[in-house]
């Protein structure tokens, strides 16, 4: 049987507020590079701004198993039904409009359950644990 600890509000909203002010600093390195050439297209702006607010966070997630924040606080966003494997792109996608759409609210169901799983993790069957729980047995 396997044992994975489960993060709780705290450490996954530290993760958050990580990666919000990694994004800012990222985003005010684009736009002080793209103050460097007279004529920037906009598709490059929109490219820039997509991937910064809207592709980070799944990308990561699907490709590493969590965004820089989960990685600097140990841990990980994997699939619920196999907590070694990585959760799927879109499925990425859909967790993380979820918890943009819903903010704060997302993360009240952590603390209520035994998993702590947030709104976004219980709509995608994904889980957050903490890296050196993956593969433990007890």
């Amino acid at each position: 049987m396997e044992n994975h600890d489960y993060p709780g509000v705290f450490v996954r909203v530290k993760a958050v507020i990580t990666d919000s002010v990694l994004l800012l600093i990222f985003m005010l390195g684009v736009v002080s590079l793209f103050d460097l050439f007279e004529n920037v297209p906009d598709f490059a702006r929109i490219a820039a701004f997509v991937f910064i607010f809207l592709l980070y966070d799944p990308l990561f997630t699907s490709i590493f198993g969590g965004t820089i924040g989960h990685f600097l606080f140990g841990i990980r966003v994997k699939r619920a039904n196999n907590p070694e494997k990585n959760i799927l792109f879109p499925l990425a996608l859909i967790r993380y409009l979820i918890k943009a759409l819903l903010g704060w609210l997302s993360l009240i169901t952590v603390s209520g359950n035994k998993k702590g799983k947030a709104i976004h993790d219980i709509v995608v069957l994904s889980i957050v644990i903490y890296k050196n729980s993956v593969g433990a047995i007890n």
